[in-house]
């Protein structure tokens, strides 16, 4: 919001628009916490929690979201450095197990990898329908589907997690900018490309239809390629590290909505957020999983939509300062060249005193 608010002000008859646009911005942007950062989350812990026990999937729920209420309480309430804490000692570790995991298991049913390959692309883009001539119809709705499970896992162009980059203590915003493109390739090239290729290669899903032979959806499905290569040990830890990437989320999410909030409402405020937030659980725990992906999905439109107005208006900025750090650090053409660190003077000025 703050980039919108100075970065879009900053320019030609962009003083209201970058307002308009941060107001905006932070209004959805909570919104878009209770969904994609707490309903979306909260039910795959649900859904997670339910494939390991065979108790009543209501109890099993409110259960959840109770416990999940208690661990949330006493870390959110801690403030950003507890949040970080957090989340810095879970996700990298857990990303790591996975990803090892799932390479594993594709190395078991390497054979099977180009097959798999083979369904992605004819799934994505529908071959056979295409040629039926309903192909285009088809297609754009699979991009649209992408799109929106894209968003729902990588967060880009949504604009949130600038809030988390903002608080480091980087003096290059190109070195930050590149950390976050990083992040993206990270999770979608590598995560969800090992995913797939898990559930393709295991026999669970047939490969013509697209369809699942035992009925299983979603983090089912995964499980299920899990327990099939690894026994219950696959299953169980499949369905821990849901939780905790999950659980990681809803905090990460927490503090965008708290900054959202702070700026709407003022820092003595931030308490009210963070109880409404946490309380929210309950309703997130009980709420059908298909209705929480869809409002998420809604609310992620509405934030992204001010976040890519001001990246369009600011991209000339980004390349500007892209170049000079190009120039300085990676090809080395002008070693020389004073460094841009800011679009505005004091900051520039700021960060050169740290040169000295």
């Amino acid at each position: 919001m703050y980039y919108l608010k100075d970065g879009v002000g900053k320019m030609k008859y962009g003083k209201l628009i970058g307002k308009v646009l941060a107001v905006l911005f932070s209004f959805f942007a909570i919104f878009a916490s209770f969904g994609i950062g707490n309903m979306g989350q909260v039910a795959s812990i649900t859904e997670s929690i339910n494939t390991l026990v065979s108790a009543e999937p209501a109890t099993v729920n409110l259960i959840t979201g109770l416990v999940v209420i208690v661990l949330l309480s006493l870390v959110i309430l801690g403030g950003l450095k507890r949040i970080a804490t957090t989340n810095e000692r879970i996700v990298p570790f857990m990303a790591v197990f996975f990803v090892i995991g799932s390479l594993i298991i594709i190395f078991m049913n390497i054979a099977k990898v180009p097959a798999a390959f083979g369904a992605i692309f004819a799934g994505a883009f529908n071959l056979k329908s295409a040629a039926g001539g309903v192909g285009g119809a088809i297609i754009a709705n699979a991009m649209t589907w992408g799109f929106k499970r894209g968003v729902f896992s990588n967060e880009a162009g949504l604009g949130s997690s600038v809030m988390v980059h903002s608080a480091s203590n980087v003096k290059e915003p190109v070195v930050q900018g590149l950390w976050g493109i990083f992040e993206v390739f990270a999770d979608t090239i590598i995560v969800c490309t090992c995913t797939a290729l898990v559930i393709l290669t295991t026999g669970v899903v047939d490969l013509e239809t697209g369809a699942s032979l035992s009925g299983a959806t979603k983090l089912g499905l995964a499980t299920e390629a899990f327990t099939k290569s690894f026994g219950t040990f696959g299953g169980v830890f499949l369905s821990v590290a849901v939780c905790l990437f999950a659980f990681t989320t809803i905090l990460g999410w927490s503090y965008y909505g708290t900054k959202s909030w702070e700026y709407l409402f003022g820092t003595k405020s931030t308490l009210a957020y963070k109880i409404i937030f946490i309380a929210m659980v309950v309703v997130s725990a009980t709420i059908n999983v298909s209705l929480a992906i869809d409002l998420s999905d809604t609310f992620n439109g509405l934030m992204a939509i001010p976040n890519l107005i001001g990246v369009v208006c600011l991209s000339g900025l980004v390349v500007k300062i892209t170049k000079n750090y190009a120039a300085r650090k990676i090809t080395k053409d002008q070693p020389d060249l004073e460094p841009m660190y800011s679009a505005f003077p004091e900051i520039q000025k700021e960060q050169e005193a740290r040169e000295d």
